[in-house]
């Protein structure tokens, strides 16, 4: 199963709900009130009280394994507001991996959010590097990072957060 943004509005949910600061949530959408209506309406939800009841539903399936990847590269390509946009800046990067990522794997989310606020060497992230952050996190142990292999096909960027 592959999202699009017309197919599932409950995920928009789970990136307001899940987000700790609503000054990144501005940062990186400006004008979902439409989106975030038809959400409401699709999820027959018209108070706060019910909103609040459907969350945890929404948070699990949206977090089952079988969907996770989907939902991870869902919410990379949604960020991309240009229709030829192939990356993402670093800034957003590291509001969306906090987002998506750091409930699930908060040392290596903030370790690798530090190293990216410090680096110079890039200045966006593209889809390569956003899938191999996520195999990177089910795969590498942390952070002692023992079965890392710099032989192995990553990209540079995560060679350098290692170094």
């Amino acid at each position: 199963m592959e999202y699009s943004k017309n197919d599932d509005t409950r995920l928009y949910f789970l990136f307001f709900t899940e987000f700790h600061r609503p000054e990144g949530i501005e940062a990186l959408y400006s004008d979902l009130e439409d989106e975030w209506r038809r959400g409401l309406k699709a999820l027959r939800v018209d108070n706060v009280k019910k909103l609040k009841k459907s969350l945890p539903e929404l948070k699990k399936e949206a977090l089952k394994s079988v969907d996770f990847e989907d939902f991870y590269l869902f919410a990379f390509r949604y960020c991309l507001t240009e229709k030829k946009q192939k990356c993402l800046d670093i800034e957003s990067t590291c509001i969306l991996i906090d987002l998506v990522l750091g409930f699930q794997y908060p040392a290596q989310v903030d370790s690798f959010i530090q190293f990216l606020k410090i680096q110079s060497d890039y200045k966006v992230m593209n889809m390569d590097q956003w899938k191999n952050f996520l195999r990177f996190c089910e795969e590498i142990s942390f952070p002692d990072l023992q079965n890392y292999d710099t032989c192995e096909a990553w990209p540079l960027l995560l060679d350098n957060f290692v170094d």
